[in-house]
C-alpha cells in the first residue's frame, strides 16, 4: 500500500498524489496518469502493481485544480461526474502537474509514464511536450487519435480495444499510419478493458497488455 503525498508544480500549485514505493532500490520511476475517475482504488492498485515490479510510482491528482479528493467509481452517475470535472480541467496545467511528479521520480533513475483513458491522452501529450521521459504508454487514450499531429520525443507504446466505441478502430488505424514509430497493439476488447472494476474488463487482454507494458518499461527504464 502506498501513501498520499503533496507535489508542487512549477506554477506554485500544490496537489496531492499517490506514491507507491518499490520493495527494494527502485529500477526507476513511473508516473501513472488517472482516468476521469480521479486517483481512485483502481489507479492506486495500478501504482501498487508497478511498485511491486520494482519501480517508484506516483499518480498525481490531476483534478485537484478543479476539485480536490476526487475518487469515483464506474456507475453511470460516476461517469457523468468524471466527464464534468474533466471538461473543466485544462491540459497545460495537467502537464505541469505530471512534470512535478516526474521531478520527484527523477532521483530514482529513468522515468516513464503510463496513462489510462483520459490519462492515456495526457501520456501521449507528455511524450511530445514534456522532456525527461524515457518512454510513454497509453491505454485506450481518449483523444489521442485527434492529436496525431503531436510528435513524441520518447518511445511510445499504445494499447487499444477493437470494440471501443469511444475510439473507433478506423481512427486507430489512421493514427498508426501517421505514427509508424509508435508500437501499437489492438485487443479483442472494449474501452477500459484493463480495469477489473468495470463491466468491460477483459482479463486476457489486460494480462497481455500488462506483460507488454512491463517489457517496455524494462527496455527503456530498467
Amino acid at each position: 500500500m502506498g501513501t498520499m503525498i503533496e507535489l508542487v508544480a512549477a506554477d506554485g500549485f500544490h496537489l496531492s498524489a499517490y506514491r507507491a514505493d518499490a520493495p527494494h532500490a527502485p529500477r526507476g520511476g513511473v508516473v501513472v496518469v488517472q482516468e476521469i475517475f480521479g486517483v481512485n482504488s483502481h489507479i492506486k492498485s495500478v501504482c501498487d502493481g508497478y511498485a511491486a515490479d520494482g519501480y517508484l510510482v506516483i499518480a498525481p491528482a490531476l483534478f485537484d485544480r478543479c476539485e480536490r479528493g476526487v475518487d469515483l467509481g464506474y456507475t453511470p452517475a460516476d461517469i457523468a461526474r468524471g466527464r464534468e470535472i474533466k471538461a473543466k480541467t485544462a491540459t497545460d496545467p495537467a502537464l505541469l502537474d505530471v512534470t512535478a511528479a516526474r521531478d520527484v521520480l527523477a532521483g530514482s533513475g529513468k522515468v516513464g509514464i503510463v496513462g489510462y483513458c483520459w490519462g492515456g491522452y495526457i501520456a501521449w501529450l507528455c511524450a511530445a511536450r514534456v522532456g525527461g521521459l524515457a518512454c510513454a504508454i497509453s491505454y485506450y487514450g481518449g483523444g489521442i487519435t485527434d492529436a496525431a499531429a503531436e510528435h513524441p520525443k520518447c518511445p511510445v507504446l499504445a494499447h487499444f480495444g477493437e470494440r471501443d466505441s469511444v475510439i473507433p478502430i478506423a481512427a486507430v488505424k489512421r493514427f498508426a499510419a501517421a505514427h509508424p514509430e509508435v508500437e501499437i497493439h489492438i485487443y479483442p476488447a472494449d474501452h477500459g478493458f484493463n480495469c477489473d472494476q468495470r463491466a468491460s474488463y477483459d482479463p486476457v487482454s489486460a494480462s497481455l497488455a500488462r506483460e507488454r507494458s512491463l517489457r517496455f518499461f524494462r527496455q527503456h527504464i530498467g
